[in-house]
């Protein structure tokens, strides 16, 4: 077998992998596409189609007009928005001086870090809830969107602090020479250049403050409150016969604004990429 046929077997098991993942990735979301589209008839269906034989968009706006889902979206898109902007204020100050500043306990301070992004929500959920149920600080939106920079602000400094630390130092030192404070340097040097890693961990945490559960679902117990992740779930005992197709509509619908986010702002990471922070 010569090289040539060995590089074309090679690489076609390696787009069969990505084939094969891609798939067991994308099904379930396309059973819940399908399952939205089909009548309460189809859904018992044996065996059942993976495609619906008429395609039934009336769930949707049955969805839209006889559910609290639109509420629900404004919650999320409320809590995900302070959410992010919270944790770019103190993520990007934050890795730039654990980028740029020698101190000491430097590196215990980055495993510290790296060990709180290991702690999962469900670990902390219950004794959060214990201690602001004592502070009477239950059904708060400001108390849910503290918890939520909390959990994703080791992973957003620690994944900005990387993307500093690619960014040459010489930069510094002439915006320095040049009259600049550090702050200046931050704000008018480092944050356009690093406009791309940035963006990256906006859609990040958004991401994962969306699809948020565990957290929400203990910290408020006010349906008027609940974000999407949450809202959706009680979807289905609030109607009085099946559906199981209006839930998996309300599970399209709420799976739709993020990733409209990422293509909106997939196209802002590919023109800062491109742009360059050097010129000349």
């Amino acid at each position: 077998m010569n090289n040539k046929r060995k590089k074309l077997l090679a690489k076609t098991g390696l787009y069969s992998s990505y084939f094969i993942i891609l798939l067991f990735f994308l099904f379930p979301l396309f059973w819940v596409v399908s399952l939205s589209l089909k009548t309460s008839q189809e859904l018992f269906a044996v065996p059942p189609r993976l495609i619906p034989e008429h395609f039934a968009f009336e769930n949707y706006l049955h969805v839209l007009e006889n559910t609290g889902v639109l509420y629900y979206l404004k919650n999320s898109a409320v809590i995900v928005f302070f959410t992010v902007i919270c944790a770019l204020i103190v993520a990007v100050p934050a890795a730039y001086a654990i980028s740029r500043f020698k101190f000491k306990f430097k590196n215990p301070v980055l495993i510290g870090i790296l060990m709180t992004q290991m702690i999962s929500a469900v670990v902390i959920s219950i004794p959060l809830y214990r201690l602001f149920a004592q502070l009477d600080l239950l059904n708060n939106y400001v108390t849910l969107i503290i918890v939520y920079v909390a959990v994703v602000l080791p992973f957003s400094t620690w994944f900005l602090k990387g993307y500093f630390d690619t960014i040459p130092k010489a930069l510094d030192e002439a915006a320095i020479v040049d009259g600049c404070n550090r702050w200046q340097v931050l704000t008018r040097i480092l944050i356009p250049t690093s406009l791309p890693g940035i963006i990256s961990v906006t859609i990040l945490v958004a991401v994962q403050s969306w699809s948020q559960f565990v957290i929400p679902f203990i910290l408020l117990d006010d349906e008027r409150m609940y974000p999407v992740s949450v809202g959706v779930m009680n979807l289905q005992s609030t109607q009085e016969s099946i559906t199981t197709h209006y839930l998996a509509a309300g599970s399209v619908l709420s799976v739709l604004p993020v990733i409209l986010l990422f293509i909106l702002l997939q196209k802002f990471i590919v023109g800062a990429l491109t742009s360059g922070a050097v010129k000349g």
